[in-house]
């Protein structure tokens, strides 16, 4: 694959090792892989100290003697005590928040990425190998680039790179999974592989044989990196917002397709619960992104617009509010960072405290004049409120100037307690100390509100406790979630469901103007309407057969007409085809016969004929009834009969024929206030 392998850079230690494929770069020494490495490293931390304390728990469990018992329990204790050190440093992992940030980012609150899943290496090429040998019939020789090819592709999508590229690259592997499910992986019996994971909160590895973990996992880190993408782009330009309100709606959209197609997944990180709090917490970063575009090219000091972006301010905080709650259920609240909690609720605080601002600015700063129009602005003013303060009407507020200057008052009081509260909690995580920007934005905006209030402050006025009433949250574009396009090809016939004969050679005629059969189907071609007489019959050919080779050239993908073309443009005479059929999965029971009969299948007693080789005949054999047929001996007393070989062998008798299978169950700028 030429076309998706790229130089690398490195002048030393050749090889193969000069390239690497598009999408991923193993050897990108950044913030983000530093930070993925030391994710594995603790992974491998944590799976130690795990088995450790199960040896010591089974051996406390073994043992009666009670020094083996203190030793054991003291032992027990430094594990445990490790396994929390290990669990917190993962936790700060993910909370390094600004190693995804974009490096311009100077006058944003920072948003928070999902860390990519770990997993480890797996060897497909001796079972896949192995398996096509024995059940295909194949060369497997063969298919060693092939099987190499999709080794290498299963390895680059463990360091996928921060961009499209880094999808596409996930997504390819993600699309060749059901293919490979059906072709090595029967549904009667384990392959032995092993796909292990961890947990992306809790480090804890899951491991699996079947590929539902595999398909999952690969979904999640899908998800992840749109996260990491929405994170880096530069939200200073508009461009930069729409890429990020984009990829954190298309993260949404794939952890809302992996909830509802993977719903028993053992990993935490992937349970309902957790993937329900996770989509919330990316459509509000997203509705975040939304509200800086609005607020970007500067904010209008019209009542109007001031009103406008109280309630968009509002709905951040609406949606903030709604995420935290989810995190501090039980038991959420035990796997995810603090940090996150901590940070939705800063975010909650802030927008609600903005709004406030906004309706408090709107209505101290504009009062009614002549040239306003009092009707828009009374619409307004009603649509921001559940309820009006203490009875009035809109136009009675919109009139009366110290009825706007007391509510306004209100407000911006309630708007400085709220960015308290923001700061308090913000003291409160050692995590979030570490963003100065988040503190640099969260002091701007508490003293703005106090420069607001200084400003309309009336030494000789009482005190007025008027509590402002809530602001009704509402926006214009709401973030929705949003599921990339992904394509999905047939799936072939060559499944691990079916069981194959090995290759068949059949010589057909090229002077035969007509070969004796038809075909049909889409790829492969199957062979129908067999004339018995014709030469390719008499030479093996089967009714129902599959096409797979003409001469050299593999046709198991070609079409009806690919196929006729191809046998056409043979210039032998002779034509050799390589045929296959499907072998039956169901070996026949000659001492049972079983209907199939509301949908359940019942068993029957038997009525068979036991043949006397000396005089040629035939005598009754009753068999005794199986304890399927208890009960329904009365009922049903219609029963297969079954005959025993006679002297005629002309292939015609029962047990020559298939036996039949059982149907299926199938910035703050000069102009702008924000």
């Amino acid at each position: 694959m030429t076309d998706a392998l790229l130089p690398n850079g490195i002048k030393e230690g050749g090889g193969d090792s000069g390239y690497f494929r598009k999408g991923c770069n193993p050897f990108a020494q950044t913030g983000r892989s530093k930070l993925q490495n030391q994710r594995a490293t603790l992974n491998q931390q944590i799976i130690k100290q795990m088995r450790m304390r199960a040896g010591a728990e089974n051996l406390l469990k073994a043992t009666s003697n009670n020094k083996v018992k203190e030793m054991v329990l003291l032992e027990l204790s430094y594990v445990n005590s490790n396994l929390q050190l290990l669990m917190g440093e993962l936790e700060e992992l993910n909370s390094s928040v600004e190693v995804y940030q974009n490096a311009q980012e100077t006058a944003n609150i920072p948003l928070i990425a999902l860390g990519l899943k770990e997993t480890k290496d797996i060897d497909f090429s001796t079972l896949f190998k192995d398996f096509i040998s024995e059940h295909y019939s194949e060369d497997s020789n063969s298919f060693e680039d092939a099987i190499a090819d999709l080794m290498d592709l299963r390895q680059a999508c463990r360091t996928p790179s921060r961009d499209e590229a880094g999808v596409e690259l996930l997504a390819k592997y993600s699309s060749h999974l059901p293919l490979i499910e059906s072709r090595f992986f029967p549904p009667t019996r384990q392959t032995g592989l092993f796909f292990t994971w961890y947990d992306s909160f809790t480090g804890v590895p899951v491991c699996q044989q079947n590929l539902s973990l595999e398909k999952a996992s690969i979904l999640f880190n899908m998800a992840a990196l749109y996260s990491q993408i929405g994170t880096r782009s530069n939200r200073q330009t508009i461009e930069g917002l729409e890429q990020a309100i984009s990829a954190f709606q298309k993260s949404a959209g794939m952890l809302n397709h992996l909830k509802e197609t993977f719903t028993h997944t053992p990993s935490y990180d992937m349970s309902p619960a957790m993937l329900s709090m996770l989509i919330r917490m990316m459509l509000a970063q997203a509705q975040e992104c939304l509200f800086e575009k609005t607020a970007l090219p500067g904010i209008r000091n019209q009542f109007h617009s001031l009103m406008k972006m109280a309630q968009e301010a509002a709905k951040v905080s609406e949606i903030y509010d709604q995420v935290h709650q989810s995190m501090i259920q039980t038991p959420i609240k035990d796997n995810v960072p603090f940090f996150w909690s901590t940070m939705s609720q800063v975010k909650t605080n802030h927008y609600r405290s903005m709004a406030h601002y906004f309706v408090a600015s709107a209505l101290m700063d504009h009062q009614l004049g002549l040239s306003d129009d009092e009707d828009q602005q009374e619409k307004t003013l009603s649509q921001v409120y559940d309820r009006l303060p203490e009875g009035r009407s809109p136009l009675e507020i919109l009139k009366k100037k110290d009825e706007r200057e007391r509510i306004g008052k209100a407000h911006i009081r309630r708007a400085i307690l709220g960015h308290e509260e923001a700061l308090r909690i913000y003291s409160l995580c050692h995590h979030l100390k570490k963003l100065e920007i988040l503190e640099d934005i969260l002091t701007a905006s508490h003293q703005r509100s106090l420069n607001k209030c200084s400003e309309n402050e009336d030494k000789g006025e009482l005190a007025d406790y008027m509590e402002a009433p809530d602001i009704i949250s509402k926006t214009e574009h709401k973030a929705e979630m949003e599921v990339p396009a992904t394509t999905k090809g047939p799936l072939s016939v060559f499944s691990a469901k079916q069981r194959w004969t090995a290759p068949r050679t059949i010589k057909l005629l090229s002077e035969d103007q007509d070969l004796g059969f038809n075909l049909k189907g889409e790829s492969p071609v199957q062979v129908v309407s067999l004339d018995p007489l014709c030469p390719a019959a008499s030479d093996g050919l089967k009714e129902g057969d599959y096409i797979v080779a003409v001469g050299n050239i593999d046709c198991k993908w070609m079409s009806v007409g690919d196929v006729m073309r191809l046998l056409k443009d043979v210039k032998e005479k002779v034509i050799d085809i390589q045929v296959v059929s499907i072998m039956d999965s169901n070996p026949q029971m000659p001492t049972k016969s079983a209907t199939f009969c509301g949908n359940l299948p019942k068993t029957y007693s038997m009525i068979c004929l036991a043949y006397n080789d000396d005089d040629k005949k035939c005598r009754k054999v009753t068999k005794k009834s199986s304890f399927l047929s208890f009960g329904l001996k009365n009922r049903l007393k219609s029963t297969s009969t079954l005959s025993l070989p006679t002297a005629d062998n002309s292939g015609t008798l029962p047990w020559n024929k298939p036996c039949p299978s059982f149907p299926s169950s199938s910035s703050y700028n000069d102009s702008a206030l924000y």
